[in-house]
């Protein structure tokens, strides 16, 4: 266990630590802060709630956070069911398209979502051959342009552990369901969803913790504009600490992320560990 043990704290708990300390100080890249760190204390954090730019990102995060947890999860869960019992061959076509975005890097798939929706972009030659107004959807609807990127981005992972959850879904208790008169839609909330809470509430974490530090996504899109509307925590830490090069105030941003994602984390982990006290 020595080296593993090593591994961890060396690249997981020392940078955790060191970004606690930072965000003490007023370490910054440049500058006489730079050459001469000195001790703060909480005078990042007071700041930091002060801050009306960090008010706006935290809730930012937040709508994000809820509309991409939401959005991958339904659509997930919807194709997982549309897949079962069909060809192989359809499956394989499905998965291939739906993988094929999640396997798409992050800035690959940010340049391909701007050229679909910037005003010269697909959708207004789409909406054009309807008549249509064109629009920069960028500027006019920017967070949920950044949202429908993600999930279509995300989907993949939520479809393929729901379609582990539902092979694992006894048929016959489908059958019987079915037998004593249920609909399809009584089948799948009596029968099938009970039976993924678990599943459901593992994706739902996984999924949580990817999307609450996506930043090359948002970044490419829309670089946090217009003006702040779509600046979500990663992109604040990203412009104070590299681009204003203020590390500590950076770093303080950094751990209320931690704490954003901690928060959704633990109803998560309180699901699972009520599940299995059952």
């Amino acid at each position: 266990m020595g080296p593993a043990l090593f591994l961890l704290l060396a690249f997981f708990a020392g940078p955790i630590l060191w970004t606690v300390w930072a965000s003490l100080t007023d370490v910054a890249l440049t500058g006489a802060q730079a050459a001469d760190t000195r001790f703060v204390g909480t005078a990042n954090f007071e700041a930091l709630l002060a801050d009306p730019r960090f008010r706006t990102a935290v809730v930012l995060t937040v709508v994000f956070l809820a509309g991409c947890v939401l959005g991958q999860t339904v659509l997930g869960l919807a194709l997982a069911l549309l897949m079962q019992h069909r060809h192989g061959w359809v499956r394989g076509l499905v998965g291939a398209v739906v993988v094929g975005a999640w396997v798409v890097p992050e800035v690959v798939a940010g340049f391909v979502w701007y050229a679909f929706l910037e005003r010269e972009g697909t959708l207004n030659a789409v909406l054009g051959w309807f008549g249509g107004a064109e629009q920069n959807w960028l500027f006019t609807a920017p967070l949920l342009a950044v949202v429908l990127a993600n999930i279509w981005k995300g989907t993949a992972f939520s479809m393929m552990t729901y379609s582990a959850g539902l092979s694992e879904v006894p048929e016959d208790l489908k059958e019987a369901a079915r037998v004593d008169g249920a609909s399809g839609f009584q089948v799948l909330r009596h029968v099938v969803l009970p039976l993924l809470r678990r599943t459901l509430a593992t994706t739902l974490l996984l999924i949580t913790l990817q999307t609450v530090q996506v930043f090359t996504l948002i970044f490419v899109m829309t670089s946090g504009g217009p003006g702040a509307r779509s600046t979500t925590l990663p992109l604040l830490m990203y412009q104070e600490a590299l681009q204003m090069g203020d590390l500590g105030y950076g770093t303080a941003i950094a751990l209320a992320l931690l704490v954003v994602a901690g928060l959704f984390s633990t109803v998560y982990v309180w699901l699972l560990r009520k599940e299995e006290a059952r």
